[in-house]
């Protein structure tokens, strides 16, 4: 990677490596994670369906973060088109369950193991599934019966679905109406506006260690326009815009830099 350090940073911008306490603070996404916790502390399920390079994981790991380790016990699944017992075996190893037997047995374990920990250990487990949108429509039914407990009578278990559009797509379909109808919240996610994006770029160029934004005005003007204020291809138009003005030995990118970083990269 092309040392940005003429430029005054004492390390790489604009990764994805962000610590919470680091994040640019967008009050729509603090808003999502706040619903999303309410409805989790509810002993509800819920969802949050936006494009992809918006925010869900930030928001998924502020709900996680807002969530006392002393009443929950978050476990994270990405989902990657699994049949039902295969996601069934991936959301038992990451319950620390053996993934092994059929699905029966699985569904099964899965629910002693949330009736446990609500019973005995007076803990509630919260699902996390990422990536929700590449479910298998067969896979809901599992969703159903592990929030499904005497008849409805307990709510032992929360799941949150986080998802592109195709999410909503898919509960709108005719047989996830019974996963649908068990979520209580769905949350969504926008785009940064001109002036969000300017300050994100401003406020990741500090967090690297830079005095001032090596970025001007065009060029931020440029990062925009292309993104469209999603804040992965912000990211990404950033870093390489950095990157191709640093190899041509200039300490700030301009929009030609940035032109240049769109035709080098997927967006």
């Amino acid at each position: 990677m092309t040392d940005l350090n003429p430029m005054g940073f004492r390390k790489t911008p604009f990764t994805r490596e962000l610590a919470i306490p680091e994040r640019f603070p967008l009050a729509f996404q603090q808003e999502a994670a706040d619903a999303l916790r309410d409805a989790v502390s509810g002993r509800m399920s819920c969802a949050i369906v936006a494009p992809a390079g918006t925010g869900k994981s930030l928001v998924m790991r502020l709900l996680a973060s807002s969530l006392p380790e002393a009443r929950y016990r978050v476990r994270y699944v990405k989902v990657t088109g699994l049949s039902k017992r295969d996601l069934c075996k991936e959301i038992s190893v990451a319950c620390g369950l053996a993934p092994a037997g059929t699905y029966p047995t699985l569904v099964r374990r899965l629910q002693d193991h949330c009736l446990q920990a609500s019973g005995t250990d007076g803990v509630r487990v919260v699902l996390l599934l990422d990536e929700a949108h590449d479910l298998r429509t067969e896979s809901l039914a599992i969703l159903r019966l592990l929030t499904n407990f005497e008849m409805d009578a307990r709510l032992v278990l929360s799941v949150v679905l986080a998802g592109q559009p195709p999410l909503a797509m898919m509960l709108q379909r005719s047989g996830a109406e019974a996963v649908a109808q068990r979520l209580a919240h769905r949350a969504t996610l926008r785009l940064l506006t001109r002036d969000e994006t300017c300050a994100y770029i401003e406020h990741r160029c500090r967090l690297a260690g830079a005095q001032q934004v090596p970025l001007d005005g065009d060029a931020t003007e440029a990062i925009f326009e292309m993104s469209h204020g999603n804040l992965r291809a912000i990211d990404r138009l950033s870093l390489k815009a950095l990157q191709v003005a640093t190899k041509a030995g200039r300490k700030v990118a301009g929009s030609a830099d940035v032109l240049a970083a769109r035709t080098q990269l997927w967006l």
